[in-house]
Parts: C-alpha cells; sequence; structure tokens
C-alpha cells in the first residue's frame, strides 16, 4: 500500500528528524506542516499552517487526501518554559492544535492508519522533582497538570468512538538533533556556548550544578522509533505507550571534555551558572564569529530559541539524583536500536561544523 505520512511540527527537533527518515523511503509521499519554509532541501509538500487557527486548519487539511500516517510533533511553548509547562491555558492550546488537525484529516482521510505522537520524562514530573527510577509506561499518571494527558485523552476518546486509526506515544528523555529555532534544542545550546568561549579566549567550564545521571535521545534513532511505530499500526506498536532512550546513561559534565577537543579548546574548572544569564548579551559576539568563519547567516537567537533555559534545566537540577527511564517495553515489542551518547554527540556537533552552522 502507498504511503503519505504528514508531519505536524516538521521543521522542529523532532518533525525534522522523521522528515529526514521518510525522505529515505523510496516511495513514500511527504506532507510536511510547518509555520515557515524550510531553511533546507527537501523533497515533502510543504504547507505553511498554523495549527492554533482552526478555521486555516479545517480548510488546508480538510482539502488534503490520501494520508495514511501522522507524525504528530507539533509544540506550543510559552516564552517561559518551566513556568509554561504547568499552566491551563499552555495545556489548552497544544490540546486544539491535535483537535484541530484531527477535525480537519478524519473526514477525507478514511485510509489513516497511525498517529505517532509525543511525550517525554514530564509524564513522570521530572520538572517537578526526583522521578521514580526508573521511569515506566506503566505507572499511573503523574498528578501533575499536562498538556499529555489531555491529548492522550483526546486520542482515547477517539478511539473509542470508532476511529479505525491507531497511535502510539513515545517519551524520549533530551532529545538530541538540529532544528532552528527549537525551545528545547541542547545540542545548538552547547556548541553556541563552547564556540562563544573559544571566541572570547575562555576554557570550555561545564556550567551546571550537582550530579544527576541522566540519558538522552538522538533525534535519528526517535525518528527511526517513529517509522518503527508506524510499521506496526496494528500489532505491537497500537495504541501504546513506550518511552526510548540511546540505551547508556550519562553525566553531562562528563561529555564537556569531548566537546572541548571538537572544538579545539581547553577545558576550565566546572563552574555552574545560568545559561540564560551568561549568554544573554553575546549576539554580537556570535555574529563576529559567524563573519569570520564564514558560517551559514544564521542570528543565535535563531539558532537557540529558548534552549539556554532548557539547558539550565538539564544541566542544574539539586536534589535529583537521577532522571532515568525503563526502555524494557520497546525493546520486548521489536524495537531495538541504541548508540552510544559520546559518539552521538560528536557526530552531531561535527556535522554541524560540516554544514557550516557551528564553527570547526
Amino acid at each position: 500500500m502507498a504511503e503519505t505520512v504528514l508531519i505536524a511540527g516538521a521543521l522542529g527537533l523532532v518533525g525534522r528528524a522523521a522528515l529526514e527518515e521518510y525522505e529515505r523511503r523510496a516511495g513514500t509521499e511527504i506532507v510536511a506542516l510547518a509555520r515557515r519554509a524550510p531553511d533546507f532541501p527537501t523533497r515533502a509538500r510543504v504547507l505553511s499552517l498554523d495549527l492554533t487557527d482552526r478555521a486555516a486548519t479545517l480548510a488546508q487539511l480538510g482539502a488534503l487526501g490520501g494520508v495514511t500516517r501522522v507524525v504528530y510533533a507539533a509544540l506550543f511553548e510559552k516564552p517561559e518554559l518551566g513556568r509554561g509547562w504547568l499552566e491551563a491555558d499552555q495545556i489548552a492550546i497544544n490540546e486544539a492544535m491535535l483537535r484541530n488537525l484531527l477535525d480537519a484529516l478524519e473526514p477525507a482521510n478514511p485510509d489513516l492508519r497511525h498517529l505517532t505522537v509525543l511525550q517525554g520524562t514530564k509524564a513522570y514530573g521530572v520538572h517537578l522533582g526526583q522521578m521514580p527510577i526508573p521511569g515506566r509506561e506503566r505507572a499511573p499518571r503523574h498528578i501533575h497538570p499536562n498538556f499529555y494527558w489531555a491529548q492522550e485523552d483526546l486520542l482515547r476518546a477517539r478511539r473509542a468512538a470508532g476511529a479505525s486509526w491507531r497511535f502510539t506515544i513515545l517519551r524520549p528523555q533530551a532529545v538530541i538533533g538540529f532544528a532552528l529555532g527549537s525551545a528545547m534544542n541542547l545540542l545548538s545550546a552547547i556548541g553556541c556556548y563552547a564556540a562563544i568561549c573559544r571566541e572570547l579566549g575562555f576554557p570550555l567550564a561545564y556550567p551546571g550544578a550537582g550530579q544527576r545521571i541522566t540519558e538522552a535521545t538522538d533525534a535519528g534513532l526517535l525518528a527511526r522509533a517513529i517509522a518503527w511505530a508506524g510499521d506496526n499500526a496494528t500489532g505491537a506498536a497500537a495504541d501504546e505507550t513506550f518511552n526510548v532512550t540511546n540505551g547508556d546513561v550519562l553525566l553531562w559534565g562528563d561529555l564537556f571534555p569531548l566537546v572541548a577537543e571538537r572544538f579545539g579548546m581547553g577545558v576550565g574548572a566546572p563552574h555552574p551558572m545560568s545559561l540564560q544569564v551568561l549568554m544573554g548579551d553575546k549576539a554580537p559576539v556570535w555574529q563576529r564569529i559567524v563573519e569570520r568563519h564564514q558560517l551559514k547567516p544564521y542570528a543565535l537567537e535563531t539558532l537557540i530559541g529558548s534552549s539556554w533555559q532548557f539547558a539550565d534545566f538539564a544541566f542544574s537540577r539539586l536534589g535529583q539524583t537521577a532522571s532515568l527511564l525503563s526502555t524494557i517495553k520497546i525493546r520486548q515489542a521489536g524495537f531495538g536500536d541504541c548508540i552510544d551518547s559520546a559518539d552521538m554527540l560528536d557526530a552531531w556537533l561535527e556535522r554541524l561544523q560540516r554544514e557550516r552552522v557551528l564553527p570547526r
């Protein structure tokens, strides 16, 4: 059966990786939804669409037929990330975006078979304090409000009402990949921080506080999990939730010598500090780096988005000893990909250097 996959949020961290994964599949048609035009070549049909605009969503997607899969990677975040994660309007907007998409697609796409939606470790309350170790999919819902629950309830209600498609929920941790302006892009934050330190003549100091054992998820690995879920729409992945990580554990501070080596700079003593504060006035320094190294003309804000905030959250969570997810369930279901997290980080930094996003 010919496949047409629709990727919502196709220019974000997860959506872009999914787009690259499906572009490797000969014969698969791709429809990419995004608010802006792509900054890279793609064979996908790109539709400019804001899913918060219900009328526009119904008009554009209501005329779109032949969709068999949906990768739902669209996300609304507020300027202050941590506070926004608990606010009612953030939850309502994210629920409405998915509802708008489904209301538009379902009538015209009777062959729609599968949707993948994304959650994360906030499902286990990681943003509120020490989460249970490991986080397991079978755990009851955490008590805090979350748009995850609103979206999941929407999907389950439609399935109960007779929808023929199935869905899969994936929960990665600290996705490492590239996208412009992402709210939670550790790769860009680490790379730009290192390049700015080197430009200013400073060694690379790990800015985090405390020692927290954690994990990461390569965006490419996550994209392969997304494709696997769609391939198993009526089998092991049907209406299931799976954690997805690289398969190893790490301390972020232990990876900074690797970053320093990649940028040809020394390693300084760890120094806890807020990157959101420290990098707040460094846009002119970044512009100097861009001009000197003839990089792609991205402003620092364009590369980072809200990711200084997310880096502070990832690197400094005093009072937490670990954030670890069990990936037994997805492995037993048939998806067993893994990658060494140090190799992953170095490969992504090298790719961005090669593509002239970061300096060599």
